[in-house]
């Protein structure tokens, strides 16, 4: 086998044309897939966009590297499930550009935190995770409670989203900066007229009589949406045929 392998080494032009072959064939698996990506998802009746705010809190969970230590992936495992909640589905990361799934576990997975703690508990979890949990490994992020968030290009980043495939509307996508304002309670954003239809179920204000928005109630609003847009009662986790 290896006297055949020579060959190929002693023929330049017998072993270009053999990792043309390999390339094209590797090529072919990776892209192949790409035509059938929309068969593989499938639809799950509560998923939505993220608001403004929510986006805006993402970015900053990716700035700030807490992919690194947090995945966003229950695999499904009856460990896991036991521990923290239903097993991830495709459709919730259909709109993540990108995904945040993750492999490793420093702190524990966030795919279903939303609403397991009130908003507040997040804030000093964040400004102190050891008052809280006092085993935690967590860096402390108080200054996100003094960082005003920027929002004037709010409108451009959900724009960029509709270029990759996420739906917001042109109502939405002209709306940004309003309705990022009205969620985070902000005193300016008084007009509730739309919000509802902009944004079925959608809890406003998050925060009440806010002076100014800060990075931290972003991050808080996206945290508080994770794994709440679908409602796993229809799921039996029980059920062999669901852990598969």
């Amino acid at each position: 086998m290896l006297d055949k392998h020579t060959v190929l080494e002693k023929n330049t032009s017998l072993l270009g044309a053999a990792i043309l072959l390999v390339v094209a064939i590797g090529g072919l698996v990776e892209i192949a897939p790409l035509f059938y990506i929309e068969n593989t998802i499938e639809k799950v009746e509560g998923m939505r966009p993220y608001t403004p705010l929510e986006l805006a809190g993402r970015d900053i969970y990716i700035r700030e590297g807490c992919y690194v230590c947090h995945s966003q992936m229950i695999r499904p495992l009856r460990d896991e499930v036991e521990r923290y909640g239903h097993y991830s589905l495709a459709a919730e990361s259909m709109y993540d550009h990108p995904f945040q799934w993750g492999s490793k576990r420093t702190g524990p997975d966030l795919a279903r935190v939303g609403k397991k703690y009130s908003d507040e508990w997040q804030r000093q979890h964040l400004i102190d995770p050891r008052s809280l949990v006092p085993e935690s490994v967590m860096p402390p992020y108080a200054f996100l409670d003094k960082k005003e968030l920027e929002v004037e290009q709010i409108s451009a980043h959900l724009k960029t989203n509709v270029t990759v495939g996420v739906p917001y509307t042109p109502e939405q996508v002209a709306m940004a900066k309003h309705d990022l304002q009205l969620q985070a309670g902000y005193v300016l954003a008084e007009d509730f007229d739309g919000f509802e239809e902009r944004w079925p179920g959608v809890k406003y204000p998050a925060f009440m009589d806010k002076q100014q928005i800060t990075e931290m109630d972003a991050l808080i609003a996206y945290l508080q949406v994770l794994g709440t847009m679908v409602d796993f009662d229809s799921f039996d986790t029980s059920d062999p045929d669901n852990m598969r």
